[in-house]
């Protein structure tokens, strides 16, 4: 029973990314291509929601659902390991057409080659994980 709120919420984040079209390949690949502002409209209101959503969060020192303070760490200074990897992210989201949230939801809709782009980015974090202490910081 405790999981089922997790499902519900799947179920409704699965509902919310297909109605506005952000699983699309297509506005996906005007994104990529400059065509549209259309999908830099969701990921600028979503950018906004989390900024006012932390602000909140510190303003009023909420609590997580097991009452400890939620907390938020400083930021690593170092920007070019932010910069290689969100570069990988971008160029495997415009091959795909689908970044991380998504895939599942396209693979519900009944999408299966994004089996392959999910065992895609399970071998990629698998690399990670191995080799993440030997790679440059």
């Amino acid at each position: 029973m405790k999981t089922i709120k997790y499902i519900v919420t799947g179920i409704l984040f699965g509902i919310i990314m297909t109605k506005s079209e952000a699983v699309s390949w297509y506005r996906i690949q005007e994104m990529f291509r400059f065509q549209s502002i259309f999908m830099y409209g969701i990921i600028g209101s979503a950018v906004i929601t989390g900024i006012v959503v932390v602000a909140l969060i510190k303003r009023f020192r909420l609590k997580d659902s097991s009452g400890n303070a939620i907390a938020f760490d400083a930021k690593d200074k170092r920007w070019k390991k932010y910069l290689f990897g969100g570069t990988i992210f971008g160029i495997g989201w415009a091959l795909t057409g689908a970044c991380p949230g998504p895939v599942f939801v396209l693979l519900g809709q009944g999408y299966t080659v994004m089996i392959m782009v999910i065992a895609g980015a399970l071998a990629g974090t698998l690399c990670y994980g191995l080799f993440r202490y030997r790679l440059p910081e």
